[in-house]
């Protein structure tokens, strides 16, 4: 066992931000997994085209930082629910414009408001700014590539 008085992994930043990311993450679970049967991937990829509307499955790797890998099964089984639907770009037949259908939008809106009470909620003990400080820091430690 190692002692180190200046160490505490319980203020360590990334145990910090993975616990609460966790803790909050699987707090809102339930109303996307229990309501809908969807997993987190297919709440985020659903979430990203609800948000900024049709795009490739690419792209939303791209945004989300989710693997590849992840995004396909997302996709297949968003796909299987029918809450999107896929079409072949002409421009170039191998990648595949993702949209939500009518069901899926409906499913968005419901679990977006759903979203925004839970957020409001989550940062309801604090002060705005808190809430504001907590928002940037976290927005500009998002935007680090590596550390």
């Amino acid at each position: 066992m190692v002692k180190n008085d200046d160490f505490d992994l319980r203020d360590f930043l990334p145990y910090l931000l993975t616990q609460a990311a966790e803790r909050s993450s699987l707090a809102f679970q339930r109303h996307y997994k229990e309501r809908y049967g969807m997993l987190r991937t297919e709440w985020r990829v659903l979430l990203h085209l609800g948000r900024y509307g049709a795009m490739t499955a690419k792209e939303i790797c791209r945004r989300s930082h989710i693997h590849k890998t992840k995004v396909s099964r997302a996709v297949a089984a968003l796909e299987k629910k029918r809450y999107l639907s896929r079409s072949v770009i002409d421009a170039d037949r191998r990648q595949e414009l993702l949209n939500l259908t009518a069901s899926g939008d409906g499913v968005f809106r419901a679990l977006y408001e759903e979203a925004r009470r839970f957020d409001e909620a989550l940062t309801a003990p604090f002060s705005e700014e808190d809430v504001a400080v907590l928002r940037r820091m976290l927005a500009r430690m998002a935007d680090l590539d590596q550390v």
